[in-house]
């Protein structure tokens, strides 16, 4: 399969990377507004430097196209590239409106486009593995999921003022992966939240503190805790009770070695970074796209997905601001 690469930023360079490096697919061209940036992805993986995105989506060689660009792009070029017939991955989330995602998701549809949304998390080696022995009954019906995310630090506030916010940006992920397990849609949505971390994100407009519950139909219920903040390092835990036992995925370490003395135990602190902890996720994700689209089999997470854990995105910021619990229809 034969790929273009839109945006060479931080994430484009890893599913760059994963493209180049799969058996079954060639990195073609590469495009960004930052040429520097463009050229060097490209050096590395062997791709050529488009002159722009109209190029690449106009390319015929090329079967499908990694859009990689800022979230506000997002919708506009799914929609061009599903008019030019081309295979579509994208970033997270497709648009921060949930009105602009279903229009363009209606586009996909007419085309019948093949798109997969970047929900990295669903292909973490003990996630995903978490969630197949979840759904073979291991632990019984689930009953309880704990999400816990929190970031090593804050980001710059320039990144938080495009990012859509807390809940549409960090903790869609925790949204989505509590979609993927709890086995059915939540219906109600709970959620408190502050600026504990960095006062200039409050003063953006924006929250850095913040816990969500979720209910579906049945009653099961979902908890999910962000914080912009760990000082040990990217916290990333997964805990789903059952009515027959429990589930626990825990943080990733450096190494697994352990020191104990008099005063304890001790260890290598947690990585550091989500480029870090999740490449073998992201290699994952890469794979599950190219396979999917030369062997024709359905991609997920899908475009639908996609509108859902924004929907529970805007409910959680609705419930945050009004102190009460919204409904999700």
């Amino acid at each position: 399969m034969r790929i273009g690469l839109l945006g060479a930023g931080r994430i484009g360079q890893i599913h760059a990377r994963s493209a180049a490096g799969h058996k079954s697919a060639k990195l073609i061209a590469v495009t960004d507004v930052d040429a520097k940036a463009a050229a060097a992805i490209a050096a590395e993986t062997g791709a050529a430097v488009a002159k722009g995105i109209p190029d690449i989506i106009a390319d015929k060689n090329i079967d499908a196209v990694l859009i990689c660009t800022p979230t506000d792009t997002h919708a506009d070029l799914i929609e061009q590239a599903a008019k030019a017939g081309k295979a579509i991955f994208c970033e997270k989330p497709v648009d921060l409106s949930a009105e602009r995602v279903r229009a363009c998701l209606k586009v996909v549809a007419n085309t019948k486009a093949k798109l997969m949304i970047g929900f990295n998390r669903r292909f973490d080696p003990s996630f995903a593995t978490l969630q197949k022995r979840l759904a073979a009954g291991e632990v019984g019906k689930p009953e309880i999921v704990t999400i816990l995310s929190r970031d090593p630090a804050p980001p710059p506030v320039s990144y938080i003022t495009r990012s859509g916010g807390l809940f549409r940006d960090m903790m869609i992920h925790d949204l989505d992966m509590a979609r993927f397990l709890l086995g059915e849609e939540p219906v109600e949505v709970s959620a408190m939240a502050a600026c504990l971390v960095d006062p200039a994100i409050g003063q953006a407009g924006d929250i850095d503190t913040a816990v969500v519950t979720l209910k579906t139909k049945s009653g099961r219920l979902a908890q999910i805790s962000n914080s912009r903040r760990a000082t040990y390092g990217y916290d990333q835990r997964i805990e789903v009770h059952g009515s027959g036992g429990l589930l626990r995925a825990d943080n990733q370490y450096a190494t697994t070695v352990q020191k104990a003395t008099g005063d304890g135990f001790s260890s290598d602190p947690v990585l550091n970074f989500f480029l870090e902890r999740y490449t073998p996720a992201y290699r994952a994700e890469m794979d599950t796209f190219v396979t999917g689209v030369l062997e024709g089999k359905p991609l997920a997470p899908t475009g639908e997905d996609g509108l859902k854990a924004l929907l529970l995105a805007d409910a959680a910021e609705k419930s945050a601001k009004s102190g009460q619990t919204v409904k999700v229809a």
